[in-house]
C-alpha cells in the first residue's frame, strides 16, 4: 500500500521529499523541514532517522545524506522516514538551542501551545515518531567536546533495540535509561525501538 505523511501519499518503490510546516518565529518567517520517504516495495518496519535534534550537531545531517544517496537504498523492505535537520532553528543559527534558548531535546513529546520547542517537539511527535516501529537519533558532543562513536539505548528493554545497538559494529555500547523530555524518551512511550548514535563534536563532519 501507499505510505501516506503530511496528506501526500508515497506509491510503494517510490520516494518523496515533503515539507513539514515548523512554528513560526515572531517575525512571520515561514519555515518547513523536509522529510525524505524512501517507501520499499515489501512490507518491513517503519523506521525514522533523526538528525541535528541540537542545531550545532551536524554530523546527521551528513550521515542522513549519505544514507539517501546509497544505491541500495531503493531495495529496502519497509519504509525509511529521514529528517536531516530537526532543529531548523538552532541550525540556521549554528546553535544547540532554539531561539527561545531551550533545549528541544528536553521538550518532547511537546504541544500544541506554549514554547517554540513545545511545539516543534509536537509537529515531530506527531507527523515522524507516530507512523514508526523504530528510530535512530544523531547526536554529537556538545561544542568544545569531542565524543567517541557510541550507542546509547536501554538495552534492557527490548531484543530488538540491543541488536540494532550492536549491529553498529562500535567499540562502545551503553545502557542507558531514558530521559524525561527527551525524544528516546517519548519514542519509548510510544513502543518505538529506539536508540542514539554520539560520535564526533558540535559544528564538525568527522569521517
Amino acid at each position: 500500500d501507499a505510505f501516506e505523511l503530511n496528506d501526500t501519499r508515497v506509491l510503494a518503490g517510490t520516494r518523496e521529499v515533503i515539507s513539514i510546516a515548523v512554528p513560526d518565529l515572531f517575525v512571520h518567517a515561514d519555515l518547513s523541514i523536509p522529510v525524505h520517504v524512501v517507501h520499499g516495495k515489501k512490507d518491513g518496519p517503519t523506521l525514522f532517522l533523526s538528525g541535528a535534534v541540537h542545531g550545532d550537531e551536524i554530523i546527521g545531517v551528513e550521515i542522513i545524506r549519505r544514507v539517501l544517496s546509497a544505491r541500495r537504498i531503493g531495495r529496502i523492505s519497509g519504509t525509511l522516514i529521514a529528517v536531516p535537520i530537526v532543529n531548523i532553528f538552532g541550525f540556521l543559527n549554528q546553535s544547540r538551542y532554539l531561539p527561545d534558548r531551550r533545549d528541544l531535546n528536553r521538550s518532547f513529546p511537546g504541544s500544541e501551545r506554549g514554547s517554540i520547542a513545545a511545539r516543534l517537539a509536537k509537529t515531530f511527535t506527531d507527523h515522524i515518531m507516530s507512523q514508526c516501529t523504530h528510530g535512530i537519533d544523531l547526536h554529537t558532543a556538545a561544542i568544545n567536546r569531542e565524543n567517541l562513536p557510541q550507542i546509547r539505548a536501554a538495552l534492557t528493554d527490548n531484543s530488538d533495540v540491543e541488536d540494532m545497538a550492536r549491529a553498529f559494529g562500535l567499540p562502545v555500547v551503553v545502557n542507558s535509561n531514558t530521559i524525561e523530555g527527551s525524544l528516546r524518551h517519548t519514542a519509548h512511550e510510544l513502543g518505538i525501538k529506539t536508540i542514539v548514535y554520539e560520535a564526533g563534536e558540535a559544528l564538525r563532519v568527522n569521517e
